[in-house]
């Protein structure tokens, strides 16, 4: 098993594919980093030699993912909320930050409707 940037790639997928499970890599970039290490993008997971594992590591280390990719997106989440942009009101209340709707979707964002208590009509 392969271990680049201490996560295991799955065995039986092509190295292309297997690259994109590290955070911050799709499938564009792994592509070019397959390209550079020179490691055919259509090999298994499981066939790669040492040689071809250390290049790919010696390549990933070019770019910034995993957990520096993620305390990079976290503080400029922090950053934006700290300044009361629009983005950081939007990330401070749970809703859409990218101008979605949210009228009838966004449940991802707001979770779970809230019930609200029956009004008594006015009777007559």
């Amino acid at each position: 098993m392969a271990r680049i940037k201490n996560i295991e790639l799955p065995n039986e997928k092509h190295i292309c594919i297997g690259l994109t499970a590290i955070y911050g890599i799709g499938r564009p970039l792994a592509r070019t980093i397959c390209k550079n290490a020179g490691v055919n993008p259509e090999c298994k997971v499981k066939d790669l030699t040492d040689e071809e594992i250390q290049a790919l590591r010696k390549e990933v280390d070019k770019y910034t993912v995993e957990g520096d990719l993620r305390r990079e997106v976290q503080l400029s989440i922090k950053e934006k909320m700290e300044i009361n942009s629009y983005q950081g009101v939007r990330h401070k209340k749970g809703l859409p930050v990218r101008g979605q709707r949210t009228n009838r979707n966004a449940h991802t964002r707001k979770g779970r409707g809230k019930v609200v208590a029956n009004k008594k009509k006015a009777g007559k």
